[in-house]
């Protein structure tokens, strides 16, 4: 059988976004700058974005709009520097994309700034599944079980139930008709037995 690893799932498509050249940081402490790439309106090469994950790998992909050919992949790793945002802009990143063991950094940027924080989020929640699934891994290994829940009703506490139309309980039962008292022309001679025929009484 195959290993779920091999599996792979979307996580995000962003159908247009731009590459941009990087030129080399000048210095750490000021980070990268947008307002260094040149005319941002001009990039080197736009196309489409896909993050994949596959099994506890994630890989950020560009490729092809159209016929899906693959420009370049960064395999993203948390806190190991893959990804930078730069200082000037919440449009534009840094990204370590890689090629059979040789590496590079290219600028991405997207046209909008919610495509931008779709792709933040899509990435920070791969990791938060992958640390919630280690998590019940452990518990489980431990003998650790989630509590359960107890819905039943403790000494002393009530509940109210609001009845569509016609309000809670309480006021239900007032606005019902007043029942017939009791008579002896009611309900009395019913449980009473009938009396004898005439003739036999003694």
């Amino acid at each position: 059988m195959s290993d779920d690893s091999d599996y792979e799932s979307v996580l995000l498509v962003i159908r247009e976004c731009y590459v941009y050249k990087v030129p080399p940081l000048q210095s750490s402490s000021r980070g990268y700058r947008a307002a260094d790439w040149g005319n941002v309106d001009e990039p080197i090469w736009r196309g489409r974005l896909r993050i994949i994950a596959q099994g506890k790998n994630c890989f950020i992909r560009l490729e092809d709009g159209q016929t899906g050919e693959l420009f370049a992949v960064c395999p993203y790793e948390e806190n190991k520097g893959c990804i930078e945002s730069v200082t000037d802009s919440s449009r534009y990143f840094v990204v370590r994309i890689e090629d059979q063991g040789r590496h590079a950094f290219i600028g991405l940027g997207f046209l909008d700034r919610s495509h931008a924080f779709d792709f933040n989020v899509a990435l920070q929640d791969h990791f938060k599944h992958l640390a919630a699934e280690e998590r019940s891994a452990e518990q489980k290994k431990s003998g650790v079980q989630q509590p359960k829940l107890d819905f039943s009703l403790k000494e002393g506490q009530t509940l109210n139930l609001t009845i569509a139309g016609g309000g809670t309980g309480a006021s239900t039962r007032r606005n019902r008709p007043p029942r017939p008292a009791a008579s002896d022309e009611g309900v009395l001679p019913a449980l009473l037995p009938p009396p004898p025929p005439p003739g036999k009484r003694k």
